[in-house]
């Protein structure tokens, strides 16, 4: 989205629409992580910003900052002449910046010495600190990006995998936007027809709605519905999801863990209960960061550490996504399997089968559950030592956590609690509008209002500021 004017140019210090106030303070923070590196910026945004920084920077060519916009400065921080740091000073004017204010940003030396030297002199100088997120709400407030974009700024930054990478770039780009709002101009176009009538209740009008206009609004409420089934494997694409690695001793929990990670991670030997503790590591698996758990055997043992690790392991079953049930295929003494088969099928969790030591087997063994009560998503037969078959349970987890539902991440997506909640309800009274065509216009305008509402929810146009400042709370101070 082309970036729109200054807060001042909307009259008023108003926000999108008109509706929200946007601050007249300076504000600065520290924009780049704690400890020590090549580069630490202090940012600044506000009316101020570029005033606060002129007064205590020296140009080491004598320019003036506060006569550029766009250029970079070479020189020093000083502080009642002792020399702070020798930096480099970003000067952007508004509304061409990422806040569409003034904006300044002072590339110091890494280091927690000099950006907290730096920027303690910029809030003793007028500037006031920033809170959590307050340069993205300040670039939403000011119209230059909508709430998925600026939400995507976070996504970016957390996105663990490139298929999260993507999702959150496409939302940045608008994906997601441009989805809403091609909901929303029919919901116009219908409204205004609605309204034209109620207007002119009177008069003789041609037909409301068309069957075309119709149509359209039907498949506004279908792409909804479609959008609602996708929500979730959206959310873990950024979120990630816990899979948990659960069998008795010794049935191969560690080597497939090694193996689905292509490293050796946890110990392996041949003596039953040599994982004692709980291992986690994340791997991507089809584009899913995957917070993968190894657990130890699950039995009845007088160890003490041992019981620990069993404790822990029973922990770690509850609190999965999904869990991955390893069976030794080569063993035909199935009682153990039936005891934790017992306590799987009391979390409700979804489950696979990973039948492993195949390599071990005879084709006989192709019956090998029929005696378990467990009700599972799918059997995946594979040998973790060998890797046979580990590509088809890969893609078969990856279907699991995704709940079958075909995912492109360049597409809009949403991926929150609060934009499923609002599409919900806006297809709820889409749904109900289209149930009932022939009552009377304004309670069809009613509908549409809610969700005309809802679908603002999600861009920005109509979200409640406390949902706002929930939102821009999980942001890091300094972005």
């Amino acid at each position: 989205r082309a970036a729109a004017g200054p807060a001042a140019d909307m009259g008023e210090e108003t926000a999108v629409k008109g509706m929200r106030p946007v601050s007249e303070d300076t504000i600065a923070a520290i924009s780049t992580p704690p400890g020590e590196g090549g580069i630490g910026i202090v940012r600044l945004s506000g009316p101020d910003a570029i005033a606060i920084a002129g007064r205590v920077f020296i140009s080491s060519s004598g320019r003036d900052p506060r006569m550029g916009s766009g250029r970079v400065f070479h020189g020093e921080v000083k502080d009642n002449g002792l020399v702070l740091d020798e930096v480099l000073l970003h000067v952007m004017r508004a509304p061409h910046s990422y806040t569409c204010e003034d904006v300044v940003e002072i590339n110091c030396h890494g280091g927690a010495g000099p950006v907290n030297a730096v920027l303690e002199l910029m809030l003793r100088e007028g500037a006031r600190l920033a809170g959590p997120g307050e340069f993205t709400k300040r670039a939403f407030l000011n119209g230059r990006i909508d709430l998925p974009q600026a939400e995507a700024v976070i996504d970016r930054i957390r996105a663990q995998t490139s298929a999260g990478l993507r999702a959150a770039s496409a939302s940045a780009r608008g994906a997601l936007s441009v989805e809403i709002g091609a909901m929303k101009d029919t919901l116009v176009e219908l409204k205004a027809i609605i309204e034209s009538a109620i207007d002119f209740a009177d008069q003789e009008l041609p037909e409301l709605i068309t069957p075309e206009l119709h149509a359209r609004v039907t498949d506004a409420l279908d792409r909804m519905k479609s959008m609602l089934a996708a929500a979730d494997a959206g959310r873990v694409y950024r979120e990630g999801a816990s899979v948990a690695i659960v069998g008795r001793p010794n049935v191969g929990k560690s080597t497939l863990f090694n193996a689905l990670l292509r490293e050796s991670r946890a110990i392996v030997t041949g003596q039953a209960g040599t994982t004692r503790d709980v291992l986690h590591e994340i791997v991507t698996i089809k584009g899913i960061p995957v917070r993968l758990t190894d657990t130890a055997g699950l039995r009845e043992t007088s160890d003490e550490v041992e019981s620990l690790g069993v404790a822990a392991a029973r922990q770690a079953l509850e609190e999965a996504a999904a869990i991955l049930f390893v069976m030794d295929t080569s063993d035909r003494d199935i009682s153990e399997d039936r005891k934790i088969a017992k306590q799987i099928s009391t979390t409700e969790t979804p489950c696979l089968i990973v039948a492993n030591k195949i390599d071990l087997m005879g084709q006989s063994r192709q019956d090998y559950f029929a005696e378990l009560s467990l009700k599972v998503v799918d059997t995946i037969w594979v040998s973790a030592k060998t890797g046979k078959n580990l590509d088809r349970l890969e893609e078969a987890l990856g279907n699991l956590l995704l709940g079958g539902v075909e995912f492109a991440p360049d597409q809009g997506h949403i991926n929150r609690i609060h934009q499923k909640d609002s599409l919900r309800r806006a297809a709820d009274a889409l749904g109900r509008l289209l149930a009932d065509m022939e009552r009377s216009p304004e309670l069809l305008a009613f509908e549409l209002d809610e969700a005309l509402r809802a679908l603002g929810e999600i861009t920005g146009e109509t979200t409640p500021d406390d949902v706002l400042d929930r939102i821009f709370s999980a942001f890091c101070i300094g972005k």
